[in-house]
């Protein structure tokens, strides 16, 4: 069993009664249904957070591009150390 944590928040009104409504609605209002729903929606929101910020750092990594350390063969002929086809 994990461990839990106990924490006090103060979200608004509106938020509060549709979060309880639908939590109750898919765990059923048993003990600890609130608890759930509300670790399921943190892991979902972390989970969204930490994507974006490899996405953010995946696009910059391509806006800074690629060196690909210049042409040290003129030709596939040069690489290959083949004579080309006359």
């Amino acid at each position: 069993m994990t461990r839990t944590e106990t924490m006090t928040v103060n979200v608004d009104e509106l938020t509060s009664k549709r979060f309880r409504r639908l939590a109750g609605i898919k765990y059923g209002k048993r003990k600890g249904y609130l608890g759930r729903a509300l670790s399921e929606a943190m892991k979902t929101w972390l989970a969204r957070q930490e994507n974006e910020d490899i996405d953010v750092q995946a696009i910059e990594e391509l806006r800074k591009g690629y060196n690909f350390g210049g042409l040290k063969y003129k030709n596939r002929g040069d690489l290959h150390k083949r004579k080309p086809f006359l």
